[in-house]
C-alpha cells in the first residue's frame, strides 16, 4: 500500500522530461516533441562568462538568458559587427539572429537597449553541444589554450579579451571532455572485447562448479594444508625471534627497555633491542599454543564441520537446479531497483517551475526574488532595475505535496529495502527447503522428492510469504535508521559539538552490529521456517536457542565454510584473471593473434576479475546456504533422534561414522 502511494503521488505529479531535455529561461524543453522547440534539441548561453563551471550549467543555475538552438554557433561574431553591417550582409544577420530570442527581427535597435533587454547576446563563440549544451570549442595548440585556434576574442562590449578569461570554466569543462574521451574508448573496448569477458565469466562459471563439486574430497586436505601452514609459519617466526634475540646479545644498547628509549617514530629503533624480540617471541608462542589446544580438543567438531561441507557438495551434486537459483534473487532485485529508481526519479520531478529575478544591475534589490513571468512586465521591477528579466531558474514549489516530498522518498526508499530483502529471504527459504528435503531423505538421492527446488519456491510463495515479509521488515527498519543516521552524519559532519559526532557514531556502530545480527537470525530462521512450516517468531526464537545449544559447533563450522569459500573466491578471480592478463596481452603464443587490441587492456581484465569473483560469489552463496540448513538439520536430527530402530538418524553415513553410535553424546 505504502509503495502504491508512493507511486501514485509521483507519477501524478513527476515529469521526467526535465531530467531528459534540457530547459530554456521560459521553462520550456529543448527538443520535445510537437512543441515549437521540437527541433531546437540543444541549449545555448547567452554570456557563457557568467558561469563560473560546467557544473552550474548541468544545474541549469547560471544568470544568463538561456535558449534552445538547433545548432550550436561555428563563428566569432558580436552584435554590434552584425548591427553595423546588417544592411549589405543579411546573411551574417539571419544567421546570428537564430540566437536571439524568438520573434526578434530589430536590428536597428540601440546596442545598449538590446543588451539591457538580453534580446541577443553581445557575442557568439564557436562551440560545441556537450549534455545537449553548447559548451566553448576549447583546445590547446603548442601548450596554448585556443578557442578556434583564435586566443583573443571581441566580447561585443567594446573590449578585446584574451581566451584565458574562460580558463576557469575551460578547465572544468577539459576535465569533462577528457573524461567523455576515455569513456568513449572505454565504450570501444567493451565492444571489441565483449565476447572474451564472457567467454572468460563462463570459464569461472566452470572453474567453481569443479571447485564445489571437488570440495566433497579436498576440503579436508585443503583446510588441514592451511592449519599446518600457519603452525609451520608461526613456528618459523618463533625461532626467528630466538635467533634475533640471541644474535644481539653482547651487543651495545640493546639491553635497553622500550620504557627508557620511549617513543620513537622509526620503528627500526625498536627492532635493536632485546626486549623487543622477546615479546614478539612470547606473543607467537602464546599464539602458537591456543591454536595447538583448539586443534586438540576441537578436532571432533572441525571433523563434523569438514563433513558437512563434504555433505553440502554432494547435496548440490544431487539438486544441481540450485547453483542457478541466484540468477531469480538477481531478477527480482533488478526489478526493485529499476522501480525504485523510477519512482524517485519521478517525485524528483514533480516540482513546478520556479521563476525568479535576473537583473544585470549588482544593487538591484529585487534580484533571486520569485516571479511571475506573466505578471512581471506590469510591475515596478522593470522600472527600478533596468534590463531585469523574470527568468526561469528551477524545479520546486510550496503546496503541501512538495512540502513533502523529501518523506515521499524516504518512504520509497523503505519500500525499496523491503522489498530486495524480501527478494532475499525468499531465495534463501526456498534453497533451505530444497536442501532440507535432501537432508530428511531416508535414503539418498532415492528420496529426494521430485523437483525440490521448484516445490520449495511453490511453498515458501504459497504459505510462507507473510512470515518472510515480516522477516523483511524489520531488516528493512533498521536498514532504514542506518540510512538516516548517515544522512545525518552527512549533515552534521562540519559540526563542532563533539557529543553530537561521538552519539552518531555509537548509534552507527550499534545499529551495524544490530542487522549483522538480524541478517543472521533471519537466515536462520528462514531455514526452520523451511523446515517446519512455523510463522516467524516462533521459527526465529528455535532456530536461536538451537544455535545456542551448539554454540562451539556454529563458531567452528562458520570459521571453517569462510575460509574455503573465501579460499575459493580468490582461486576463481585470480586464476581467471591471471589467464586474462596474459590472452588480453597477447603474452600467449598459441592464441596472440586472437587477442584484440584495446585501448586499455586493463578494462576487461577489470571486468572479468570482478565478473569472475561475482559469479563465484553466486555459486558459493548457495553453497553456504546449503551447509547452514544441512547443519540446523544436523542439530535437530542430534536432538529428536537416538539411532535407535524408533527414531534412526537422517544423516549421512560419513557424518554417522564421525559421531559414532556410543560416542554420541561424548561430542555435543
Amino acid at each position: 500500500m505504502l509503495k502504491t502511494m508512493c507511486m501514485f503521488a509521483a507519477w501524478v505529479h513527476g515529469d521526467p522530461r526535465k531530467v531528459i531535455y534540457p530547459t530554456d529561461s521560459y521553462g520550456q524543453f529543448c527538443g520535445q516533441k510537437d512543441t515549437p522547440n521540437e527541433n531546437k534539441t540543444i541549449l545555448f548561453y547567452f554570456n557563457i562568462l557568467k558561469c563560473a563551471s560546467p557544473v552550474v550549467l548541468i544545474n541549469l543555475q547560471c544568470p544568463t538568458t538561456q535558449l534552445c538552438v538547433s545548432k550550436c554557433p561555428d563563428r566569432f561574431v558580436t552584435y554590434i559587427d552584425v548591427q553595423a553591417s546588417y544592411r549589405y550582409k543579411p546573411d551574417q544577420w539571419n544567421y546570428f539572429k537564430q540566437f536571439c530570442k524568438p520573434g526578434f527581427n530589430s536590428p536597428r535597435k540601440s546596442v545598449a537597449q538590446v543588451l539591457r533587454d538580453e534580446d541577443c547576446p553581445s557575442m557568439i563563440i564557436p562551440s560545441r553541444p556537450f549534455l545537449k549544451r553548447c559548451f566553448p570549442d576549447f583546445s590547446t595548440k603548442n601548450g596554448v589554450l585556443t578557442v578556434a585556434n583564435q586566443t583573443t576574442f571581441k566580447d561585443g562590449r567594446g573590449k578585446t579579451r584574451n581566451v584565458t578569461d574562460l580558463r576557469e570554466a575551460a578547465n572544468g569543462i577539459n576535465n569533462v571532455l577528457d573524461a567523455r574521451s576515455i569513456g568513449v574508448k572505454i565504450f570501444e573496448d567493451y565492444a571489441i572485447s565483449w565476447y572474451w569477458i564472457l567467454i572468460g565469466l563462463f570459464i569461472a562459471m566452470i572453474v567453481s562448479l569443479l571447485f564445489l563439486v571437488l570440495l566433497r574430497f579436498t576440503a579436508g586436505v585443503l583446510f588441514w594444508i592451511f592449519i599446518f601452514g600457519v603452525i609451520g609459519i608461526i613456528g618459523y617466526g618463533i625461532w626467528h625471534c630466538y635467533w634475533e634475540y640471541d644474535h644481539l646479545k653482547g651487543i651495545p644498547g640493546s639491553d635497553l627497555t622500550v620504557y627508557d628509549i620511549g617513543f620513537q617514530t622509526d620503528f627500526r629503533v625498536y627492532l635493536q633491542l632485546r626486549q623487543t624480540w622477546l615479546a614478539f617471541m612470547v606473543i607467537l608462542c602464546g599464539a602458537e599454543v591456543i591454536i595447538i589446544l583448539m586443534l586438540i580438543f576441537l578436532r571432533n567438531r572441525i571433523r563434523i564441520a569438514i563433513a558437512l561441507l563434504q555433505e553440502g557438495s554432494r547435496a548440490i551434486g544431487y539438486i544441481m537446479s540450485t547453483l542457478f537459483y541466484p540468477i531469480v534473487t538477481f531478477i527480482l532485485i533488478a526489478v526493485c531497483i529499476s522501480y525504485w529508481a523510477v519512482t524517485a526519479v519521478f517525485l524528483a520531478t514533480s516540482g513546478e517551475p520556479v521563476y525568479k529575478v535576473m537583473a544585470n544591475q549588482t544593487l538591484c534589490k529585487y534580484a533571486n526574488l520569485t516571479c511571475d513571468p506573466e505578471t512581471f512586465n506590469t510591475t515596478n521591477v522593470t522600472k527600478l532595475c533596468p534590463g531585469a528579466q523574470c527568468t526561469f531558474a528551477f524545479y520546486g514549489g510550496e503546496s503541501l505535496y512538495h512540502k513533502y516530498i523529501f518523506i515521499f522518498q524516504l518512504a520509497n526508499a523503505f519500500v525499496f529495502l523491503w522489498l530486495v530483502n524480501f527478494a532475499i529471504a525468499l531465495g534463501q527459504c526456498t534453497l533451505a527447503g530444497a536442501f532440507a528435503s535432501y537432508y530428511w531423505a531416508s535414503r539418498k538421492p532415492a528420496d529426494i522428492p521430485l523437483w525440490p527446488l521448484f516445490s520449495s519456491f511453490g511453498r515458501a510463495i504459497r504459505y510462507h510469504t507473510g512470515s518472510l515479509a515480516f522477516g523483511a521488515l524489520i531488516l528493512a527498519i533498521v536498514q532504514l535508521i542506518r540510512v538516516i543516521l548517515e544522512y545525518l552524519d552527512h549533515k552534521l559532519k562540519g559540526t563542532q559539538n563533539s557529543f553530537t559526532r561521538f552519539l552518531l557514531c555509537c548509534l552507527k556502530c550499534c545499529f551495524w552490529c544490530l542487522e549483522k545480527f538480524l541478517k543472521f537470525i533471519n537466515r536462520n530462521a528462514y531455514i526452520m521456517i523451511a523446515i517446519y512450516g512455523k510463522n516467524f517468531c516462533t521459527s526465529a526464537k528455535e532456530a536461536f536457542f538451537l544455535l545456542m545449544r551448539n554454540v562451539v559447533r556454529v563458531a567452528v563450522l562458520d570459521k571453517v565454510t569462510d575460509f574455503l569459500l573465501f579460499l575459493g573466491k580468490i582461486l576463481v578471480a585470480g586464476g581467471v584473471g591471471v589467464l586474462a592478463f596474459f590472452f588480453f596481452t597477447q603474452k600467449i603464443p598459441v592464441i596472440a593473434q586472437e587477442a584484440p587490441t584495446l585501448n586499455y587492456y586493463w578494462v576487461p581484465l577489470l571486468t572479468v576479475i570482478i565478473g569472475s569473483y561475482l559469479v563465484a560469489h553466486g555459486f558459493f552463496s548457495v553453497y553456504a546456504m546449503c551447509v547452514d540448513t544441512l547443519f540446523l538439520c544436523f542439530c535437530e536430527d542430534l536432538e529428536r533422534n537416538d539411532g535407535s530402530t524408533a527414531k534412526p538418524y537422517f544423516m549421512s553415513a560419513s557424518l554417522h561414522r564421525i559421531l559414532g553410535k556410543k560416542e554420541l553424546f561424548e561430542t555435543l
